[in-house]
């Protein structure tokens, strides 16, 4: 379970760092940022990147540091437009034993659709007033394919990043049954970010700061599914594309499982991290008015 999360065929010699910065594709050293269109001619779309990630990651592996000083506000999400975005449900015990079940047996997979992803410093607008917080890790494609296996699942792997699953309570419970996927996708809903990360402890932290309260806190290792096996089963059924993104679950500590529930409101501050990719900030304001 130490073992870093990477396919040791790839043999890079740092993590690399890979972000969206005012819509350019930029590897990050430090508090320095190099456009990789200007000084590799990849991109400069980090879509673009992203299609092209045999070459670009083998070329990136050889890059010096190097980059002019950043402005993080400047920051999008690393993935602006992903085709495909899954999320897995009930992905860690603790969280699944708050909601009332018993861990599964196979991966819960629902879909937020792509126009709710957001960059690491976003001001999302209430939709209503059962706004939920879900931290998770998020694993980023940079190679496709049907029926990976397991075991070289990495290798199609670009790197992480943190996201937030957030959700609205009241919509996702409409109708009998209830449904995930509109109650996910609200604009903003997916914020992601800082950076797409190469590499990662499997038994990072993972945590979520309503305001500097800690309201969630657990390990990587308490994953039911891990990404290897998210990926393998992911591709049994669909086709995967560079880019799509995996959101693979939140921990306990949401605060529609609290008592009495608790929601985010206008004002509030979200802050996600996971140890080693970096965190988001997202903050929140009043929707339109009820009518």
């Amino acid at each position: 379970m130490g073992r870093r999360l990477r396919d040791s065929a790839a043999g890079r010699p740092r993590v690399m760092r890979l972000a969206n910065l005012d819509g350019r594709a930029a590897l990050i050293f430090g508090d320095r940022a190099l456009d990789v269109f200007d000084a590799g001619g990849f991109g400069p779309d980090p879509m673009d990147v992203l299609e092209n990630w045999t070459a670009f990651s083998a070329w990136a592996a050889s890059v010096a540091p190097a980059g002019s000083p950043y402005d993080p506000a400047l920051l999008g999400p690393p993935v602006p437009r992903p085709r495909q975005v899954f999320a897995v449900a009930l992905n860690y015990p603790p969280h699944a034993a708050e909601a009332g079940y018993e861990p599964p047996a196979d991966p819960l997979v629902f879909t937020k659709f792509p126009t709710c992803i957001a960059g690491p410093q976003e001001t999302v607008e209430l939709p209503g007033d059962r706004v939920d917080w879900e931290v998770e890790l998020v694993a980023v494609l940079g190679r496709g394919g049907h029926r990976i296996a397991e075991e070289h699942a990495l290798g199609h792997v670009a790197g992480f990043t943190v996201g937030q699953d957030l959700s609205e309570r009241r919509v996702q419970s409409l109708g009998k049954p209830p449904q995930f996927s509109l109650a996910k996708s609200f604009p903003g809903f997916g914020p992601t970010g800082p950076h797409l990360v190469t590499e990662l402890d499997p038994e990072a932290s993972i945590t979520c700061l309503l305001n500097d309260e800690v309201v969630q806190k657990a390990s990587l290792a308490d994953l039911i599914f891990g990404v290897p096996e998210l990926v393998a089963r992911l591709s049994a059924v669909c086709r995967l594309l560079p880019g799509d993104l995996i959101f693979t679950g939140t921990p306990a500590g949401v605060g529609n499982r609290r008592t009495p529930p608790r929601y985010l409101t206008a004002g509030d501050v979200l802050t996600s991290r996971v140890e080693g990719l970096g965190e988001l900030v997202t903050r929140f304001s009043a929707g339109p008015p009820p009518g």
